[in-house]
C-alpha cells in the first residue's frame, strides 16, 4: 500500500483509536438490537468477525450490501455471477435482519450452496481483521454508499481489490464528506474503480477523490419483478374482482395517518373501496391498526381476508410483489413527509402499475425522473391531490393501464446491467483453476460442484 499523507493517515487512525475505544459500547448496542429483534440469537458474533464456518475451497468473492434495498438491487447481480463462474463462492454480507430475511426467500433455487449469507462485522480494526483473516476474500464488491473506512483500509492492506457497486453520493453526504477531505481521499482510494448509479452521483464522487468513476446505471433499474406465489395472486384477484382498490405502500410514521384521510374521503363516491396500507416496517401493525378509529379494518398478519370494503392492512413480511400485482393504483411511501427520502418507485411500475409519490423523493431523484418522463408516474404535493390521481385512475382505467404499461417498458431499459456489472467483478478475481479450462458450461458447473464438496 502507497504511504498516505501525514494529514490523511492522521484522520484514518483516529477513527481507528475511536472505534476500538468504542467496543465495549457496541457490544452493549448490539445486545439492546438483539432484545429489539434487530439482531439474531445465534449469530451476533458475526457483529464481531467470529465464525466457526470454514471457508470453502477456490475463488471466493466478497459483496457488502447494507439492508433490503441494496440486497434486492444485486439478486440479478448474483445469479449472473453463478451462470459465468461455477467454481466461485459468493459470501454475501448485510447489516439487518430484515435484508437477511428477504435473502431467503428471494434467493433464486440452486443459489443456497453458493451463496452464504453472514452479518457484516461493525467497523472495530479488531473484528474487522477476525473477519478478514478467516474468509480470506479474493475481491470484494460494495454496494452503493457503504464507506467504513477500517473494513475498507484493512482489505486494501491485504491487497484485496475492492469495487463500488451502484454507488451514490448525495449532496449531504458530499458536505459531510468534505469536512474530512483526506479520510474520504483515503477510504476511496480503497477502491479500484467507481461504478455510480448516475452522473450526478459521478460528479460528486468524483469530487472527492473516487479513482476511475463510471456511471453505467442504477441496478435498481434492471432488478427482476418482486416475486408472489401465483395461486394466492390468483385467489385473491378472484375474491376482489370488480372492486376499486388501491394500494400505499412501503409507508411511514406520520404517513398511514393521511392514507386513512385520502379513504375516508374517497369511499363515499366509490362503494366497496379498499385500501390496502403495507407499512415499511409490518411491526407496527398494532399501531396502526389503532389508528383507523370506526374504519373498517382487517390485518394481513391475522391471517384475515379483505374486508367488504375499507383498510385492509398488510403488516407482512416480503409480499410486496402480491399487493402490486393485486393494485395497480399505487402511492410509494416514505415521501409525503419531511424529511422522506422516497422508497423505490421501480418497483411496482416494473409489475405494470400507475405510480404517485408524494415531494420528499431525495434517495430516488433518478428513478422518480425516468418514470415521470415516460408518463408512469406522478408527483403529487399533498393528500389533496393523491385524493383526485386516485379518484381518476379509478375512473379512467385506460389511463391506469397506459402508466403502467409506460413504466414496464421505462423499467426494462437497463436489463443487461446486472451482468456487465457480474463481469467487472470477475475481472478483480484470480484466474479459475486450469481444470476448468476447455470445459463448456454444464460440465464446469459440475465440477465446480465436486471441488466446492472437496
Amino acid at each position: 500500500m502507497t504511504a498516505s499523507p501525514p494529514t490523511t493517515a492522521w484522520v484514518a487512525t483516529a477513527w481507528a483509536v475511536a472505534t476500538t475505544a468504542a467496543a465495549p459500547a457496541l457490544r452493549l448496542l448490539l445486545r439492546r438490537r438483539l432484545r429489539r429483534g434487530k439482531e439474531i440469537t445465534g449469530r451476533l458474533a458475526e457483529r464481531r468477525g467470529i465464525d466457526p464456518t470454514p471457508r470453502p475451497p477456490g475463488r471466493l468473492l466478497w459483496l457488502h450490501a447494507a439492508s433490503v434495498g441494496e440486497t434486492v438491487s444485486i439478486l440479478p447481480v448474483l445469479a449472473a455471477l453463478i451462470a459465468r463462474a461455477p467454481d466461485l463462492t459468493v459470501l454475501l454480507t448485510t447489516g439487518t435482519v430484515t435484508s437477511a430475511g428477504l435473502l431467503a426467500h428471494r434467493l433464486e433455487a440452486g443459489l443456497e450452496e453458493r451463496i452464504l449469507h453472514r452479518f457484516v462485522p461493525l467497523d472495530v480494526p479488531a473484528w474487522v481483521a477476525r473477519f478478514l483473516d478467516h474468509w480470506r476474500p479474493d475481491a470484494a464488491g460494495f454496494v452503493e454508499s457503504e464507506l467504513w473506512p477500517n473494513l475498507l483500509l484493512a482489505s486494501h492492506r491485504r491487497g484485496i481489490p475492492v469495487l463500488l457497486l451502484n454507488a451514490r453520493m448525495s449532496e449531504r453526504s458530499l458536505t459531510s464528506w468534505r469536512r474530512v477531505p483526506g479520510l474520504a481521499r483515503h477510504v476511496l482510494g480503497c477502491f479500484v474503480a467507481v461504478r455510480a448509479r448516475a452522473p450526478a452521483d459521478a460528479a460528486r464522487l468524483e469530487v472527492l477523490g473516487a479513482p476511475a468513476v463510471t456511471a453505467p446505471g442504477d441496478l435498481k433499474f434492471a432488478a427482476p419483478p418482486l416475486p408472489a406465489n401465483p395461486a394466492e395472486v390468483q385467489r385473491l384477484q378472484d375474491l376482489l374482482a370488480g372492486r376499486p382498490v388501491w394500494l400505499a405502500a412501503s409507508t411511514h410514521p406520520g404517513e398511514e395517518a393521511l392514507v386513512l384521510d385520502v379513504h375516508r374521503a374517497l369511499a363515499p363516491t366509490h362503494p366497496g373501496l379498499l385500501t390496502i396500507l403495507v407499512p415499511r416496517h409490518p411491526e407496527r401493525g398494532a399501531e396502526i391498526a389503532a389508528l383507523a378509529g370506526d374504519l373498517p379494518l382487517r390485518q394481513r398478519s391475522h391471517a384475515a381476508d379483505p374486508p367488504p370494503e375499507g383498510i385492509w392492512l398488510a403488516d407482512t413480511l416480503g409480499e410486496l410483489g402480491l399487493w402490486y400485482r393485486l393494485a395497480r393504483i399505487v402511492f410509494v411511501g416514505r415521501s409525503l413527509l419531511p424529511p422522506g427520502g422516497g422508497q423505490n418507485p421501480l418497483e411496482p411500475a416494473r409489475l405494470g402499475c400507475a405510480v404517485a409519490v408524494g415531494p420528499h423523493i431525495g434517495n430516488f431523484v433518478d428513478a422518480t425522473q425516468v418514470l415521470a418522463d415516460a408518463g408512469a408516474l406522478t408527483r403529487v404535493p399533498d393528500t389533496a391531490v393523491l385524493t383526485t390521481w386516485i379518484a381518476t385512475m379509478l375512473a379512467h382505467p385506460d389511463q391506469r393501464a397506459a402508466a403502467g404499461a409506460a413504466g414496464t417498458a421505462a423499467a426494462a431499459r437497463w436489463a443487461n446491467l446486472p451482468d456487465d456489472t457480474a463481469q467487472a467483478l470477475l475481472s478483480l478475481l484470480p484466474p479459475p483453476l486450469p481444470l476448468f479450462a476447455g470445459l463448456g458450461r454444464e460440465e464446469r458447473t459440475k465440477v465446480g460442484a465436486r471441488q466446492r464438496a472437496g
